[in-house]
């Protein structure tokens, strides 16, 4: 039962890893706007280029690793979850290395 959740674990624990980089800088869950406009309309991409992948069976995912929680089109709501948690993850970490190097610049 545990493996289906093996995704969503990873998710979470990528978001609990990197949620300590908010402290560092401007933040980036202190600037919704900013970070919905960085992350969304590339999520909104993939997400179409999945759902005509999985409509063209060009590739599936294992239901033994996913909830069975699907959107539209087939599309695994971990799917979803992948194309928003790995790019603010990304983001708090660009945001926290920024600024450590500057204030290493400023010393």
């Amino acid at each position: 039962m545990t493996d289906r959740w093996q995704y969503l674990i990873l998710l979470g624990l990528c978001l609990a890893i990197t949620a300590p980089l908010e402290l560092f800088g401007a933040g980036v869950y202190r600037r919704p706007r900013r970070l919905a406009r960085a992350v969304l309309p590339v999520a909104a991409l993939f997400l179409v280029w999945d759902a005509v992948a999985i409509g063209a069976g060009v590739w599936t995912y294992n239901g033994d690793y996913i909830t069975g929680l699907h959107l539209p089109f087939g599309v695994p709501i971990e799917e979803v979850l992948f194309f928003l948690v790995i790019p603010l993850c990304g983001l708090l970490t660009f945001n926290a290395v920024s600024a450590i190097l500057d204030r290493s610049r400023r010393r």
